[in-house]
């Protein structure tokens, strides 16, 4: 699979689960064997199982979610993709707004995944022409 086709169906999965807290559809994107960093200076989550462990901890704390994701940009079987997200946490709102960094192997699966992202209190829209 093409990895802009991989990374378009990652941003709309994304998308479309994460306010679900949709856990086993997102982990459906990621090989096995894959890394996933959500914090790059913290040791990667390893595997699905990884992947299902990162996203049920998160998801737990998260509620009243809402994200987009942009168009990635890709080469060489590796995408970028820029997404916006709010939610609430322990009562306090709070926006990121980042990019993941992903390569896929050949059947579009995520064999590596790395977030960096910026984070404010409160909502926040994204900016005009993001």
């Amino acid at each position: 699979m093409d990895a802009c086709d991989a990374a378009r169906r990652w941003g709309r999965t994304w998308q479309d689960a994460w306010p679900r807290k949709d856990v086993e559809a997102i982990a459906s994107l990621y090989r096995d064997d894959c890394l996933y960093r959500a914090l790059v200076h913290r040791e990667p989550e390893r595997g699905v199982r990884g992947v299902r462990a990162y996203l049920t901890r998160e998801f737990a704390v998260e509620e009243k979610i809402t994200c987009s994701f942009g168009e990635p940009v890709c080469g060489d079987g590796r995408a970028a993709v820029q997404w916006w997200a709010s939610w609430t946490e322990g009562g306090r709102d709070l926006t990121m707004a980042g990019v993941t960094v992903l390569r896929f192997d050949n059947n579009g699966l995520v064999v590596d995944h790395r977030d960096y992202w910026n984070e404010v209190d409160g909502r926040s829209e994204a900016f005009p022409d993001w």
